[in-house]
């Protein structure tokens, strides 16, 4: 039992990012959660495996997709939510919404523009040269930003003055709706890293293990002062590009195989149920997350929304 304990942590872990999202969906179906949602349901293996390498005083830029990374840098679930469904004890008040959380104490933030988180996790890569310290930037893109100019011209940044930057490109083969195989050529993310002086490593993003594997070389490398790293990690995208998104871009085939063979937690599941692990045990888990979310839900659902009158504070400067 003990060998498996890192691999239940995984699995623990993976089954609150899900209980997170799962909870969201309930709040958009009652249209209490309004304008698009994007759930990163079937990539938690990708954010769950940063967790033993992140430290505060990093920097974790992420996506329109960022709930799974917030958590993972330690962003209370609560005020995650409450930011979320537009409430007033929100992360931001409730200004911010699903797409622009930010969490100044643990050095979290996100952007809806796609390509933008990796300028800002330079900054942070950049400051930390400027201040001799050994923390790193990260920038959590999908596969289409990495064909934005932002992604070449920040690499050749962090390449020519060796900064700590790390790029985790979470590839479910699709931007938005548009097959990465349509519009990428024919060399993969990660190895592009190589022109610019960096390490590209690839991994499979189904395997928590192996990515948590991959973040230990990428992380090393980063804090060495060794250049930039590009994590490519495939993984699937199991719901629409948004909540709305009727997915007619994909067969149902190909959904249900995703689901059957690329699941991050049944793959997880699997493997500690062939060494011996109690299904009870795992059962206990699931329950433990879906009961946190379930009293962080009622608790949010009863918080006040932001009040008319202060629908321009925070806008402007004041003289």
């Amino acid at each position: 039992m003990i060998s498996n304990a890192p691999l239940i942590d995984h699995y623990s872990k993976m089954l609150r990012l899900r209980a997170f999202e799962q909870a969201c969906l309930v709040g958009f179906a009652a249209r209490e959660i309004h304008g698009e949602l994007h759930l990163g349901i079937g990539q938690e293996a990708v954010a769950a495996a940063l967790i033993p390498y992140l430290r505060p005083e990093d920097g974790l830029v992420s996506t329109h997709r960022n709930h799974l990374h917030a958590l993972a840098k330690g962003v209370s679930a609560r005020a995650l939510m409450a930011e979320i469904f537009e409430k007033e004890t929100g992360l931001c008040r409730g200004r911010g919404g699903h797409m622009h959380p930010f969490d100044k104490s643990t050095n979290f933030s996100a952007t809806g523009i796609v390509g933008a988180s990796i300028p800002v996790a330079l900054g942070y890569a950049y400051a930390s040269a400027m201040e001799k310290s050994d923390a790193v930037g990260i920038a959590i893109i999908g596969d289409g930003s990495a064909n934005h100019g932002t992604f070449h011209e920040c690499l050749n940044m962090a390449g020519a003055w060796k900064l700590p930057l790390i790029i985790v490109v979470e590839n479910n083969d699709y931007a938005i709706s548009v097959p990465a195989s349509s519009v990428t050529a024919p060399v993969p993310h990660w190895k592009r890293a190589e022109a610019y002086g960096g390490l590209g490593l690839a991994v499979n993003g189904i395997d928590v293990e192996a990515v948590e594997k991959i973040y230990a070389e990428a992380f090393a490398h980063a804090r060495a002062r060794k250049g930039p790293v590009v994590v490519e990690a495939h993984c699937h995208r199991f719901r629409g590009h948004y909540e709305g998104d009727a997915d007619s871009y994909r067969s149902r085939e190909e959904r249900t195989r995703m689901r059957q063979e690329g699941d991050p937690i049944q793959h997880t599941r699997a493997k500690l149920e062939a060494a011996g692990v109690a299904v009870a045990d795992l059962d206990r888990a699931r329950k433990e997350a879906d009961d946190e979310m379930a009293e962080i839900l009622a608790a949010v659902r009863a918080d006040p929304m932001p009040p008319a009158s202060a629908a321009l504070d925070y806008v402007f400067v004041g003289a």
